[in-house]
């Protein structure tokens, strides 16, 4: 048996160590647990399931100033990604300044103001035709703005409210097509009653796009006669939530 030296044997196994570590290195890379994996991936779906319920960035093309006849003035974010059929309506007819004096006719404390109706009855719409349902996921929550109708589902025209509380039992009822983001105070403090004794009016309804939004609104018309009591039928919803027949 040939003899070999001491180091020289502890060099070769020396060596031989190190090649197998580089090999083991360059096989067996650490890899993250399946679990990691998994948690990384549920953190990302998260995030899109709560951006998915976000509103969009407010433009002014997209916001709807009430300016009121208390002084105030209540910033509505429109939602055509929800309503575009029935935004597209609200556009129209501010542009033709149809809301223009108009009052809050119906108003019901603990529940919501409705607006919106040329008569003052709640039986009023505008000479365009009705518009078709387009219920969608935005809640009646506080500040929730809807568009008021009658029985039937597609009689929704002119008319609108929006909610002093929450009543989720209105959902998939009614459009909802914006919510109020600024001036809720305002609406607060509009007129009770059905009608209202003295009651709060719309000086304008505009479009913030609309280069005539940042001039002053124009005075009010003069206040049309109403009624003492309003029908109980058409274009409210009721406090149980559940439309009239």
């Amino acid at each position: 048996m040939k003899f070999v030296p001491a180091h020289i044997l502890l060099a070769t196994l020396s060596a031989g160590l190190l090649l197998v570590g580089a090999a083991d290195a360059k096989t067996h890379k650490p890899k993250p647990p399946k679990a990691d994996k998994l948690r990384a991936a549920d953190e990302v779906a998260q995030a899109n399931d709560v951006n998915a319920f976000l509103p969009p960035p407010l433009t002014p093309d997209n916001t709807w100033d009430l300016d009121l006849s208390d002084g105030g003035r209540v910033v509505i974010q429109l939602r055509p990604d929800k309503a575009p059929k029935t935004v597209e309506r609200i556009k129209a007819l501010s542009a033709q300044g149809f809301y223009n004096g108009l009052m809050f006719h119906r108003v019901i404390d603990g529940f919501m103001a409705q607006g919106g109706d040329p008569k003052g009855t709640g039986e009023g719409g505008s000479t365009l035709p009705d518009l078709p349902a387009e219920f969608n996921d935005l809640p009646h929550v506080r500040g929730a703005v809807a568009a008021a109708r009658a029985a039937a589902e597609n009689s929704a025209n002119s008319q609108f409210y929006i909610m002093f509380q929450p009543m989720l039992k209105l959902d998939n009822h009614y459009t909802v097509f914006g919510r109020v983001v600024q001036g809720m105070p305002y609406v607060d403090a509009i007129q009770r009653g059905e009608p209202p004794a003295n009651p709060t009016r719309i000086v304008r309804a505009i479009v913030a796009s609309d280069p005539a939004a940042n001039t002053p609104p124009p005075p009010l018309p003069p206040v049309a006669a109403v009624p003492a009591a309003l029908p109980s039928g058409p274009m409210t919803p009721p406090p149980s939530g559940t439309p009239k027949s």
